[in-house]
C-alpha cells in the first residue's frame, strides 16, 4: 500500500507537553517553565528533523488534560493546559525545512470549513508539509464550551448506549474529513492568474461550490484558501477498536494503532485493510503506523529505573493506551523491525520524557536503524507526502 521499499521504516514523534509520562515535567531536562514559549516548541521539533524524522504529531484538546477517561480531575501536581496545536505548528513551520507537522484537531466541536482553511494555511506556510491527526471527544464537560450540543455520559465503553454515541462521533469524523478534503480540492490548482496587466486575479470558472449535505454537515464552499501545495495535506487518526478502524479506512493517509504483539499487530492490520477494501479504497496507498510509548537509556536497567522513579513522582504505575517500551535503542530497534514483520509500515513514538527520549530517539535509535538499512540517510523529498511516498493527488474536479 506504500512506494515506499519495505526493508525501510518511516518514524514520526507524538509530542505532548513535557513528555507522556504525567510526572515528566519535573526532570531536570523537561523545562517545565518554557512550556508555553514558542523556543521550547521550536526546539523539540528541531530535535526531530535532525533525526531525519517522518512528521512530528502535537496533542490538542478541547479541555484540561486529566488522568480520568472521561472528566477532569482536580491534580494540581501534572501538566495542565495545552498552545494550540495548529498554532504551535505554524510558528514552528518557517524554522524547519522537511519534517512533517500534523498538529491535532478535534472534529467533534471544530467547522470542518474553519480546520480546511487552517491546515491549508499550515501547507502554504511549510511548504508542503502540513497534516492533520483528527480526533473525537465524548466528554460532557468540552461539549458544554460550545453549548451547541449535549454528548450523553458514558459509564462503560462497551456497554450499548456507549457504543452508539461512539459509533455517531466518527461518523461525523468521517464526515468532517470529507469535507476538508472538499474544500481543499474547491480551487483548481491555476486557479490564480495573477495578471496585474488585465486585472485578473482568480479564474472563477476554477472555483467549485462542494455542495456537501450530510446528517452532521451542510457545507456550501469554496474554501477561501488557494489549494494546498500538496493538493491534500495528510489526513491521520488513532484507533483502538473496530469503529475507529473503519475511520482510519475510509478517510485517512495514515492511521495509528497500539498492538501489543506481533500477533496483535497482523490481525489489526488485516482488518483494517478489510474496511480499506469495504470503503473502495483497496488501491490508495494507508499507512498503517504502531504507537509505542519510550522510556529509552543506553542501559535498560537505567531505563526501568528512571520509569519507576518517575511512578513514584506520580504516585503510580504509568499505563496507557499504547505499549510502553523500556530499554535500549537497540532493543527497541528489534521491537520494531518484528512489529514491521505483521504489516505495519512505521511507526509513532511517544517520548516518556521529551527532554531525554526524544533526543534519545534521533540520536540512539535512528543511527541504530541506519546502520541495519532501514532507515533514511538523508530527506529525500520535500514535502510530507513525498516523505511518505504518496503522489501529490489530481484535483477532483479536473477531467483526466
Amino acid at each position: 500500500m506504500s512506494s515506499t521499499p519495505s526493508s525501510s521504516l518511516h518514524l514520526a514523534v507524538a509530542l505532548d507537553g513535557t513528555g507522556w509520562h504525567p510526572a515528566s515535567w519535573r526532570e531536570p531536562v523537561a523545562r517545565p517553565r518554557h512550556l508555553f514559549t514558542a523556543r521550547y516548541w521550536a526546539d523539540l521539533v528541531a530535535e526531530a528533523e535532525r533525526g531525519l524524522l517522518d512528521f512530528v504529531t502535537i496533542e490538542d484538546g478541547l479541555g484540561p488534560q486529566s488522568s480520568h477517561w472521561l472528566d477532569p480531575d482536580e491534580r494540581t501536581d501534572q501538566v495542565r493546559g495545552r498552545l494550540d496545536a495548529v498554532l504551535i505548528a505554524s510558528r514552528v513551520a518557517p524554522l524547519t525545512r522537511h519534517i512533517g507537522l500534523v498538529p491535532t484537531v478535534v472534529s467533534t466541536h471544530t467547522e470542518p470549513f474553519h480546520i480546511s482553511k487552517a491546515i491549508a494555511t499550515l501547507d502554504y506556510v511549510s511548504t508542503g508539509r502540513a497534516g492533520l491527526r483528527v480526533q473525537v471527544t465524548a466528554r460532557p464537560n468540552e461539549a458544554a464550551h460550545f453549548g451547541r450540543r449535549t454528548i450523553p455520559r458514558i459509564q462503560a465503553y462497551d456497554s450499548p448506549a456507549a457504543r452508539e454515541v461512539v459509533t455517531d462521533l466518527f461518523d461525523e469524523a468521517a464526515d468532517h474529513v470529507e469535507v476538508v478534503r472538499r474544500l481543499w480540492d474547491s480551487w483548481e490548482d491555476d486557479a490564480e492568474i495573477r495578471d496585474a496587466a488585465t486585472g485578473r486575479f482568480i479564474d472563477r470558472d476554477k472555483l467549485h461550490y462542494i455542495g456537501f449535505e450530510g446528517r452532521h454537515f451542510s457545507v456550501k464552499g469554496p474554501s477561501i484558501t488557494p489549494r494546498p501545495p500538496q493538493g491534500q495535506p495528510i489526513v491521520s487518526a488513532l484507533a483502538h477498536d473496530t469503529v475507529p478502524y473503519r475511520l482510519v479506512a475510509r478517510a485517512a493517509d495514515v492511521g495509528y494503532v497500539t498492538p501489543h504483539d506481533t500477533g496483535q499487530a497482523r490481525a489489526i492490520v488485516a482488518e483494517i485493510r478489510a474496511e480499506q477494501a469495504a470503503a473502495g479504497r483497496v488501491d490508495e496507498p494507508l499507512h498503517l503506523f504502531g504507537d509505542l510509548v519510550v522510556f529509552l537509556d543506553d542501559d535498560p536497567a537505567e531505563a526501568a529505573a528512571r520509569r519507576e522513579r518517575l511512578d513514584t513522582l506520580a504516585g503510580q504505575t504509568y499505563t496507557s493506551d499504547a505499549p510502553i517500551f523500556t530499554g535500549t535503542p537497540s532493543q527497541l530497534a528489534d521491537q520494531l523491525q518484528e512489529l514491521q514483520t505483521a504489516g505495519l509500515t512505521g511507526f509513532r513514538l511517544r517520548p516518556a520524557v521529551a527532554g531525554h527520549d526524544l533526543p534519545a530517539i534521533t540520536r540512539g535509535l535512528v543511527p541504530e536503524l541506519q546502520r541495519r538499512d532501514a532507515f533514511r540517510h538523508t530527506y529525500e523529498a520535500d514535502t510530507l507526502r513525498g516523505l511518505l511516498g504518496l503522489a501529490r493527488p489530481a484535483n477532483r474536479h479536473v477531467a483526466d
